[in-house]
């Protein structure tokens, strides 16, 4: 994980200091801001070598969510993790529509959260060197791409593991809770339906495509082209 960056965006020093000196240990480059316009100005001064940002909720100037719309304008896959003080269910399914990859309340463990920032980093990095395809849908492992005959489909970081995790299970029933627990890596809490939320996205996105992502009453969903 060397030199890999990382934005920490909270305007608490304090709290921006604990996250940076437990992501220091592991080799981590770390940025800082302290409110939503300084972070959007980090942002867009070092986008290209930014791989993940820890983004704080309530911020003066700028709060958090107006900050990750204007990312997500112009960046659909650069994972974003919100801490945010509430739990409030609405709340985070509000931030999943708008592309928030993961969640994390405080307080919390600054062991947890390097585990969690680790988990997700580790699964953006490309492993396999190669494409396949599903009547269209070309996923490439190595660019972090989907193609659908030919034109590319913005995905965000949470969206595009999901539909992996599909395809790499074609014909298999997935149950949400499977698809929580691989997908988003740890056991979530919150309500299941934040994955209808991706998975409606996901069909949308595919256009023609998106059929092949079956309901399965009761249980989940599962890939399948027949």
């Amino acid at each position: 994980m060397n030199d890999l960056t990382i934005l920490v965006v909270d305007d608490e020093s304090r709290m921006r200091k604990l996250i940076k000196d437990f992501l220091i240990q592991k080799n981590y480059n770390i940025l800082e801001a302290e409110d939503g316009e300084k972070a959007l100005k980090v942002y867009n001064e070092n986008k290209n070598k930014i791989n993940l940002i820890l983004l704080d909720v309530m911020m003066p100037k700028l709060d958090g969510w107006s900050v990750l719309r204007q990312i997500r304008q112009e960046n659909k896959s650069l994972p974003i993790v919100m801490l945010t003080a509430r739990a409030e269910e609405q709340d985070e399914l509000f931030g999943f529509e708008l592309g928030v990859d993961e969640y994390i309340t405080k307080p919390f463990s600054p062991k947890i959260l390097v585990a969690r920032v680790e988990a997700i980093l580790k699964r953006t990095i490309p492993e396999e060197k190669e494409m396949k395809s599903y009547d269209g849908i070309v996923i490439d492992n190595e660019g972090r791409t989907v193609t659908v005959d030919g034109k590319i489909v913005e995905l965000s970081f949470r969206e595009y593991e999901l539909l992996k995790y599909l395809l790499e299970n074609e014909n298999i029933a997935l149950s949400r809770d499977k698809i929580l627990n691989t997908v988003w890596n740890y056991d979530y809490y919150g309500d299941s339906r934040t994955i209808d939320s991706h998975i409606k996205k996901i069909r949308h996105k595919l256009g023609k495509k998106g059929k092949y992502i079956k309901t399965i009453r009761g249980i989940g969903y599962k890939f399948e082209m027949k």
